[in-house]
């Protein structure tokens, strides 16, 4: 479905084009890292909490922001694949990130719906952590994307 290792180029060049010339490129390029360093704090704080029992709060904040980049990236990622692919999820490059981002948001979502049942604190923290370790497989789905289409890019520039 879409996955270059079959032979088939990840962008057209059309495609590229499009992708080269958005302003949601850059966007995204902006947005991954500084969800990925919320995300590093973050696990720190929670390992903190779960290991001390201290600082529930500041794990707590942490989450509800690192919950926050992930919706805001996969609202502009859907937006970026529109511009690039034109649809807005599910394109045949990115079909199985895509995928896997939804169960993503769903564990990160579950935490939201724990912390805001009065499920227990290690509960919620636990989930949590499943939410960052589903980030942590989809994030590197997206790395081996990237370098792909550097590749690609280098074989036919």
């Amino acid at each position: 479905m879409g996955k270059s290792a079959q032979g088939r180029q990840l962008y057209t060049a059309e495609q590229r084009a499009r992708r080269d010339s958005t302003r949601w490129t850059f966007v995204q390029a902006v947005l991954a890292p500084l969800q990925f360093l919320v995300f590093v704090i973050s696990v720190i704080l929670v390992i903190r909490y779960l290991s001390t029992g201290e600082g529930y709060v500041a794990a707590t904040a942490s989450i509800l922001v690192k919950t926050g980049f992930l919706y805001v990236i996969m609202i502009t990622g859907a937006i970026w694949e529109k511009v690039v692919f034109g649809q807005y999820l599910l394109a045949p490059a990115f079909f199985w990130e895509d995928v896997f981002s939804f169960g993503v948001i769903a564990l990160h979502t579950a935490y939201l719906w724990a912390l805001f049942s009065g499920v227990s604190e290690v509960t919620q923290m636990g989930i949590a952590l499943a939410a960052y370790a589903a980030y942590i497989i989809n994030a590197a789905q997206f790395l081996l994307k990237l370098r792909a289409a550097r590749l690609e890019a280098g074989v036919t520039a």
